[in-house]
């Protein structure tokens, strides 16, 4: 959530950062609201001003006062809530760094690391390694749980424990501190961390208790601390959180409808960053996120390459974002397997988490990266590493885990 003084003196900026995001905000209805809740507030403060100067003789005037409080308290109530879900409407404004455009189309590729493979015989795409391997079992997924749900397998299941493990201990020893998260959280975590108001089809709702799924452990664990005040020198807070995660992909339908690459659970292991709101800081903050989601990729050895996503391809609550692509083989393409996201203060505004400064509170920049997303991050590991007789070698790191070098029939 923007601050809406930002937003009054920086108004032309928010519309365009709107606009170049692709989303419709009603701004007149927004200063409007904005207007008629201060005037509210100014009344209804100069009411309980003279209400506390009254004496025990002014008691008539004391009940028409009451009366006009009680009154003017239900229309400020109804025009703080109406205020409130219009400016869950309005989305961060992208740092100047962020190139425009309309989709995935206007994305600058910043950097390649890594030789793709050359292969001299015919390759074969996950899903055909999955099977001729027993690794992954899609069809009896698909029984038990329907569309998009599959069985990790023998070796599969194997080595998607032995990343979550690996790069859980990678990251910890980098001085951040290991949480496994909840996925059922409550709604303010996703109206908190900006997937709300604009992504609810894409999550599960548990009607009953009212709860929902979490699609990135992103969620719980940006909400750690809201409606805490921290302490200046304790800053940053970092973490590195294990947690399944369920997403409808709602709006993907015709796209993957195959394999391993858009599925509606999986496993990941997400870095988030509470920071004070110093935006150079934070953007080193960013560049390090960046750097350790590289990292891994570089001691799996798989080629990649790094995306700066533009204004209409970054989601709404972003004031930057990098998502990492690792090559895949079977798609002749790179497929993306992290995203990086540096959050400003919109989530923390939208969370109430705040520090103590010398010059007073102010709200804490938060800050987001997929260190590890699985089985995704498989596909890119079984299509490159896969052999002319059908094997697959296992990255060097993984070795250790699984007791063996090659995946064989």
């Amino acid at each position: 959530m923007l601050d809406i003084k930002f937003i009054r003196e920086n108004l032309q900026v928010c519309k365009e950062a709107a606009k170049n995001k692709g989303r419709d905000v009603d701004w007149d209805g927004l200063l409007k609201l904005d207007d008629k809740r201060r005037e509210l507030i100014g009344l209804t403060e100069k009411l309980r001003e003279e209400r506390n100067k009254l004496t025990q003789d002014d008691r008539e005037r004391g009940r028409e006062v009451k009366q006009e409080l009680k009154k003017l308290e239900e229309e400020l109530r109804d025009v703080e809530e109406k205020f409130g879900l219009l400016m869950l409407t309005v989305p961060n404004v992208p740092d100047p760094s962020v190139p425009i455009g309309k989709d995935a189309s206007g994305n600058k590729e910043v950097r390649k690391w890594g030789k793709l493979p050359k292969f001299n015989f015919p390759i074969l795409d996950h899903i055909e390694l999955a099977k001729s391997l027993d690794l992954i079992d899609f069809g009896r997924g698909t029984k038990v749980g329907g569309f998009r749900a599959y069985f990790l397998k023998n070796d599969a299941a194997q080595m998607e424990l032995a990343l979550m493990w690996y790069t859980l201990n990678k990251l910890t020893k980098k001085g951040y501190t290991p949480l496994i998260a909840p996925s059922l959280v409550r709604d303010f975590t996703l109206f908190g961390n900006g997937q709300f108001p604009w992504g609810r089809e894409e999550v599960y709702k548990i009607e009953k208790d009212d709860l929902y799924l979490a699609g990135t452990a992103e969620v719980p664990v940006t909400a750690y601390f809201s409606d805490e005040i921290l302490v200046e020198k304790d800053l940053p807070k970092k973490f590195v959180a294990f947690s399944p995660c369920f997403r409808r992909e709602a709006g993907s339908y015709g796209k993957d409808t195959k394999g391993a690459y858009r599925l509606h659970q999986f496993n990941k292991i997400e870095q988030v960053i509470i920071t004070t709101a110093e935006t150079n800081n934070s953007l080193t903050l960013h560049e390090e996120l960046l750097a350790n989601a590289e990292e891994i990729l570089k001691d799996l050895e798989l080629p990649y390459r790094v995306m700066l996503m533009c204004t209409g391809d970054m989601g709404e609550p972003q004031v930057k974002k990098y998502d990492i692509e690792t090559w895949m083989p079977g798609r002749q393409a790179y497929g993306e397997t992290m995203s990086n996201s540096f959050m400003g203060d919109f989530q923390a505004r939208r969370l109430k988490i705040r520090y103590k400064t010398k010059d007073g509170m102010k709200y804490c920049h938060t800050l987001n990266n997929t260190a590890l997303a699985s089985p995704r991050i498989l596909i890119a590991i079984m299509e490159n590493y896969q052999q002319k007789d059908g094997s697959i070698k296992v990255p060097k790191v993984l070795q250790q885990f699984l007791n063996k070098t090659v995946i064989k029939r």
